[in-house]
């Protein structure tokens, strides 16, 4: 006691005897020191050294320069709100090893450094909230492992990229609310294993991203309300333990039986305030216990009578009311009897009197005949309706406009003329063959369009005139043999061109002539088989590059010239059986996730990954059939290594893998093929290596001895007094 008592007074003299600087209020005894609006545009220097709570919240700072906080390294809460913080210098924070809290809401920041967050590797919550925050460089969060709750709620993000949160391990609530939204990589939340609730509600969503959410087993809530999403398509939510799902305030008009089949733990759904005229019977939602449908146009007709039903078979407790027909206007679902479901001719479009939606004009046009619109959202809607041709007269401040699932064949010039606020055009499954020499033009304010499953098989760049900020292009499958050269020559704003599951056979050169600005690149399941040297060329900032399900038998090193910021390079399910030397040499100073998985690759050279190094966050090698792979001890960066089903040797010559992946914190699924007795085993905890020579002393790393760097030296631990199999079952990931 006497030791804790004088370790305190310590604590607090030295607390006493730094002086408190002037514009501040220093509380001792709490060891809190507040600078509130004082207007300050520097860090105040007397700031005593043993402070753990800083206020410095309305201030003037405009840059948190490199090493601000040095002098106060026992901080463990943070506040810099509304300080006008337009920059966050690499290094701002580091000292701050025990901060804990850490509040940045309410200022300009507009991007996040790699660095700007080194040095927090206690800190719980960060508050971002208020921003102006576009972009989010990769690694930006890799120093924080002990994060559990990150708020970047109301910033200006319009896309996430694959791992952009890399290094969260322990990361439980991710705010991402009153965003712009538009995008989300495949695999934008991989590396979130602790996450428990996602916001994701107030964006510009206009399709539930099921691919990106599929990453996310533990999550349990999940907000995605107030977001431009017209359907819910079959199977389209895989979430193991999702139980909370919050959908309302979207545009939904339809939902798929199965749509929720792959989230067998769901037990509330929020749909309240779309434009549901009904639901199907729900499969797969055995735990379902609530579903919430207030405010939607519900026509209580013979139709509604599967879903009412299975609402009383599954013991669903229902919330929401009938809007037609008149008779039963008003009441509430679980009220009905199944004889008063009586069949009606069905309506075209919502109740005039619904909530959630009225028909009436809008801008300057009226809408069309069979079709709805809201004004509320500016959406217009003719999904499914046998219409051969493209209506007209939608109100002329319309945003978002789906017409997918009819039969137009063809779009003529002009047909969406007064549409000068359109942002996205749905023509989905359309039987289009023809997109004709002027057919957007007028659509000044496009961004997406979006026309799959199609039959398209070429196109001319006069048919893009008069969309020139067109972003995002989705021509996935289509009927193309080769990409439409030229065709791009008007879209100075592409950054994503979707292509997959045509029937292209190669890339020529000056098939993406006209896309500089293009940033994304999706050619999955065609038949390529040669693409030129030069093909690639014209897509200087080609961030993204998707090939896996093509023919090629190599790796297209010639054509990955001149592509100095491609981070992303799938050629999974190509026939390419070997890698050759320098492979990937041209991207190697940007490459971050290669996949190389299931091409039946035999051999994989000595120096094929030649130039890469920490910058690699993934690799994926499985499903091959080589037995050995090179030496990767400098890939110092890797956050998810994927080598099952590849039949490794597990003799002498593999011994160098084994205790790099030995050393990794990563599950890898290595397995040995031969010799026979190591078959099955994991290699890192394969007991053959004990034989080798060398093996007592105890290199580390997956290099060599003659190539073992600095950074892995031998360990000191020795390692030939114990059990090597018991040891390692100990460790086992």
């Amino acid at each position: 006691w006497g030791l804790l008592l004088f370790t305190a007074a310590l604590a607090l003299g030295g607390m006493a005897a730094a002086r408190c600087p002037t514009p501040c209020v220093c509380d001792n005894l709490r060891a809190h020191v507040l600078c509130l609006n004082r207007n300050l545009t520097s860090m105040p220097s007397t700031i005593p050294q043993l402070t753990k709570k800083l206020d410095l919240r309305g201030n003037s700072f405009a840059v948190i320069p490199v090493g601000a906080f040095l002098t106060t390294p026992y901080l463990t809460h943070l506040d810099l709100q509304r300080c006008k913080v337009e920059r966050l210098e690499e290094g701002a924070f580091r000292g701050l090893g025990r901060l804990v809290y850490l509040n940045l809401a309410s200022n300009s920041i507009a991007l996040l450094y790699q660095e700007s967050l080194d040095g927090l590797s206690s800190l719980q919550q960060l508050i971002l909230e208020g921003n102006h925050i576009e972009e989010i460089q990769p690694g930006a969060f890799g120093h924080l492992g002990s994060l559990t709750v990150l708020d970047l709620r109301g910033n200006a993000l319009v896309y996430l990229p694959d791992m952009v949160f890399q290094g969260l391990q322990v990361l439980r609530w991710l705010r991402l609310s009153h965003n712009a939204l538009h995008v989300l990589g495949s695999e934008a939340f991989a590396t979130l294993p602790a996450l428990r609730r996602l916001s994701l509600d107030h964006n510009e969503l206009q399709a539930l991203p099921g691919e990106a959410l599929a990453r996310l087993d533990g999550a349990t809530w999940l907000d995605l309300g107030h977001n431009p999403i017209t359907y819910v398509a079959e199977e389209a939510l895989a979430m193991a333990s999702l139980e909370h799902l919050f959908l309302d305030h979207a545009t939904l008009q339809d939902v798929a039986p199965d749509a929720f089949a792959r989230s067998p733990q769901l037990r509330t759904l929020d749909l309240r305030e779309n434009q549901l005229q009904g639901l199907p019977p729900l499969a797969g939602t055995g735990e379902l216990a609530r579903v919430s449908l207030a405010g939607n146009p519900l026509l209580c007709s013979c139709l509604l009578r599967p879903f009412h039903d299975w609402l009383a078979r599954a013991r669903v407790q229902v919330e929401g009311a009938c809007a037609a027909p008149p008779a039963l206007r008003g009441r509430p679902l679980d009220s009905l009897r199944p004889p008063e479901m009586r069949c009606v001719r069905p309506r075209l479009s919502p109740s005039p009197t619904a909530p959630s939606e009225q028909l009436r004009a809008a801008g300057s046009g009226q809408c069309p005949q069979g079709c709805t619109c809201s004004p509320d959202f500016r959406h217009g809607s003719c999904e499914n309706r046998e219409l051969r041709e493209i209506p007209r007269g939608f109100p002329g401040d319309t945003r978002l406009l789906d017409l997918h699932r009819n039969t137009f064949g063809t779009v003529p010039p002009g047909a969406f003329l007064g549409l000068k606020e359109l942002v996205s055009l749905h023509l989905q499954s359309c039987g289009i063959g023809a997109l004709r020499p002027g057919a957007l033009r007028g659509l000044e304010s496009l961004v997406y369009l979006y026309l799959t499953d199609n039959h398209l098989s070429t196109l001319v760049a006069t048919a893009f005139e008069g969309a020139p900020q067109l972003a995002y292009l989705d021509l996935d499958h289509n009927a193309f043999a080769h990409l439409p050269a030229g065709a791009f020559q008007l879209l100075p704003n592409l950054i994503s061109l979707h292509l997959q599951h045509n029937a292209i056979g190669e890339l020529a050169e000056g098939d993406l002539a006209g896309a500089g600005g293009l940033r994304w690149l999706y050619l999955a399941g065609n038949t390529i088989r040669h693409i030129a040297p030069t093909a690639l060329a014209p897509a200087k900032m080609l961030e993204k590059l998707h090939l896996e399900g093509n023919r090629l038998t190599e790796v297209p090193t010639a054509a990955l010239r001149g592509l100095p910021a491609l981070g992303e390079l799938k050629l999974s399910q190509n026939p390419i059986k070997h890698v050759g030397d320098n492979a990937f040499l041209p991207v190697a100073s940007s490459l971050q996730h290669l996949y190389l998985d299931n091409m039946g690759l035999e051999r994989i050279s000595p120096h094929a990954f030649a130039g890469l190094g920490p910058k690699i966050r993934s690799l994926y090698l499985e499903s091959n059939k080589m037995s050995i792979i090179p030496d990767m001890s400098n890939f110092t960066g890797l956050e998810i290594l994927n080598l099952r089903d590849v039949p490794f040797r597990c003799d002498c010559q593999l011994l160098p893998l084994h205790r790099w992946i030995e050393k990794l914190n990563l599950r890898v699924g290595a397995t040995c093929g031969s010799p026979a007795e190591a078959r099955g085993l994991k290699v890192k905890f394969s007991a053959t290596f004990q034989t080798c020579p060398g093996w007592g002393r105890g290199e580390a790393g997956g290099a060599s001895p003659d190539k073992t760097k600095a950074a892995h030296k031998p360990s000191k631990k020795k390692r030939l007094g114990r059990s090597p199999a018991r040891g390692f079952k100990k460790n086992r990931a």
